[in-house]
């Protein structure tokens, strides 16, 4: 964190000299020591978070293939003949998930994703509406987002 801190103060200040150098280090790493008191943050929990960029990483692709996949599934719907046998429905399900960053996240990630959107969360219980039942709103308990959520959780 504290060299995150120093590189961004590099580029906002968008020159290197001893000056600039000497005050960044001194100016984060106080503001480094004010996260770490008053906000809760601590070395070991940032090195479990460098440990797992590469699952937040494969999080990120799959959301991205995900999002394809589902525009496809839309396009799909919409120029299909059978417009009359499309059913939205609100969908609930519930999940397993622990953490109140993966609940968000997954509700974010089902409404990133075209035909869904998420109406409601409370309690791992979640309300999502989707433009077809049969094709979209089906196996979203156990979709792909959910398996990743709790790769990143363990």
């Amino acid at each position: 964190m504290y060299l995150l801190l120093l590189l961004l103060w590099f580029i906002f200040n968008g020159r290197v000299t001893l000056e600039v150098a000497l005050f960044g280090i001194v100016i984060c790493g106080w503001l480094y020591w004010f996260i770490c008191k008053y906000m809760g943050y601590s070395f070991q929990r940032e090195k479990v978070l460098v440990k797992k960029i590469p699952l937040y990483l494969k999080y990120a692709f799959v959301l991205l293939w995900e999002i394809f996949k589902a525009n496809v599934d839309v396009i799909k719907i919409i120029f299909s003949p059978k417009k009359a046998e499309i059913q939205p429905a609100l969908v609930r399900f519930h999940t397993d998930l622990k953490s109140e960053a993966s609940l968000v996240a997954l509700a974010n990630s089902i409404t990133l994703t075209p035909g869904t959107y998420t109406v409601e969360l409370e309690n791992g219980e979640y309300v999502v509406q989707a433009l077809d039942r049969e094709k979209i709103g089906e196996g979203l308990e156990d979709s792909v987002f959910v398996k990743q959520l709790r790769r990143l959780e363990g």
